[in-house]
């Protein structure tokens, strides 16, 4: 799993049609072979709380090399919240620490009618990781 298009095909599907949100984490080995999937938390309709504890507890059992972060926001919209970009942040600064590479997060939407639109948000592909 190498880039977040391979993310949306694995899990794009499954997120969209769920009326909460979802975190899953995708854990892999060091050729970015998926190890292990994990849920991370099941939230409202536009909140799910997730900690960088609960992630890099998954992420060390597993022995991963690196993961990816992956949730849907049930509204379609892919755009990421202020609480996205602050995990978000704290998962990038606590993953150097720890030597576990965050590959990236990958916010699942749905598709849109707007041309040229993703129906994902990845934080690597923005910049952001």
């Amino acid at each position: 799993i190498e880039n977040p298009e391979a993310v949306y095909d694995l899990l794009g599907a499954e997120l969209r049609a769920l009326n909460q949100e979802c975190v899953r984490l995708l854990l892999l080995d060091r050729r970015a072979n998926l190890i292990h999937m994990a849920e991370i938390a099941l939230g409202s309709l536009d909140e799910c709380t997730t900690h960088p504890r609960d992630i890099f507890r998954a992420a060390i059992a597993w022995s991963a090399a690196s993961f990816i972060l992956v949730h849907n926001h049930p509204s379609g919209n892919p755009t990421p919240s202020q609480a996205d970009l602050v995990l978000t942040r704290q998962l990038r600064d606590a993953a150097a620490l720890l030597r576990i590479q965050f590959q990236d997060h990958v916010i699942i939407g749905a598709p849109s009618e707007t041309p040229g639109a993703l129906p994902y948000f990845s934080f690597r592909e923005s910049g952001i990781i």
